[in-house]
């Protein structure tokens, strides 16, 4: 009996949702276009259980490039409405439509010079037709047996917000580096702020050699760097290649005495490399896909001096991987 209900419960709002997609029209494209025409703020407003959608609302908008906030209505007829200027956009929230609390403001609304996006259940409440713009979010039936708590209608109105956040998002042309902006604490953020040049071994710290450094010094090279690895450069600096302590383990394994060889008789070819502006994140991806640990950094494409190297250890401290 419990699970059933709880299945009847989600079925109800599934199909809410079904039958808000159905009913979006040009108001919903209406909505859009007034929210980005305005020069000012996007202000949700709405009692109770429309209250609580609404701020996660203004949330998702907020991190999703749409400048907004919550206002309550109650606080709101106590001074808050100060919060609203002329150009700001109004997205007033009520099932019923006639909400004491939402109905009393909206002259105020429209005093102050804001635009109103009405979001209701009830197409012919005072609400509705108050707005500049309609946004339908009346569902069959509540989930709720008693018809009392609002459940299909808050999830219709959930659905209606993200809708119109994320088709704000795309018509700004909102990247996830920008998402990322409004995220520095997270690991989101870490993995689309960071880049290997704020990671990377620059100056000394690089490790290199010539290819005719003998490989006892490159041995002393590769050990106090602490990277397990080694480039070998030119005269002017160029990377040509890079001995790592696999290539060392590998050497010793097939019976080389490598201690008196030249660098360049041991070093690979074609090492892998990585520009600065690049993602930290995307360094990583790199050492995972060719199963290395280390990176050396350029600034160009064409470069070939490099100037910094960039270890997995470094990704992991920065909380990557």
């Amino acid at each position: 009996m419990i699970l059933e209900e709880a299945r009847k419960v989600i079925r109800i709002e599934a199909d809410a949702l079904m039958a808000l997609a159905d009913s979006i029209n040009g108001e919903f494209e209406g909505a859009v276009r007034l929210i980005l025409s305005t020069k000012g703020r996007v202000v949700v407003t709405g009692m109770g259980k429309s209250g609580l959608i609404g701020q996660k609302i203004a949330s998702t908008m907020a991190s999703t490039g749409t400048p907004a906030f919550f206002l309550h209505p109650a606080e709101g007829i106590h001074g808050d409405l100060g919060m609203i200027m002329k150009g700001d956009v109004v997205i007033a929230i009520s099932n019923s439509g006639e909400t004491e609390e939402v109905v009393r403001i909206l002259p105020i609304i429209k005093r102050l010079g804001a635009s109103l996006v009405s979001m209701s259940g009830n197409s012919k409440s005072t609400l509705a037709k108050a707005g500049d713009v309609f946004l339908d979010i009346s569902v069959k039936e509540e989930a709720c047996p008693l018809g009392l708590a609002p459940t299909a209608s808050t999830t219709a109105t959930l659905a209606m917000g993200d809708a119109l956040a994320v088709a704000l998002l795309l018509e700004r042309g909102f990247r996830p580096e920008d998402f990322a902006l409004f995220h520095p604490g997270g690991s989101l953020g870490k993995k689309l702020l960071l880049t290997v040049g704020d990671l990377m071994h620059v100056g000394d710290a690089i490790p290199t050699v010539t290819t005719e450094t003998p490989m006892r010094d490159a041995l002393f090279v590769i050990t106090s760097k602490g990277l397990g690895i080694t480039g070998v450069v030119d005269g002017d600096g160029a990377l040509l290649g890079v001995i790592t302590d696999g290539d060392l383990r590998r050497a010793l394994g097939q019976g080389v005495d490598i201690l008196e060889l030249p660098a360049g008789e041991l070093m690979g070819r074609d090492p892998k490399r990585i520009k600065r502006e690049e993602l930290a994140a995307k360094a990583l991806q790199r050492m995972e896909e060719y199963s290395i640990t280390s990176l050396f950094v350029f600034e160009g494409d064409d470069d070939k001096q490099p100037v910094g190297v960039i270890h997995l250890h470094d990704l992991l401290k920065a909380g990557l991987a």
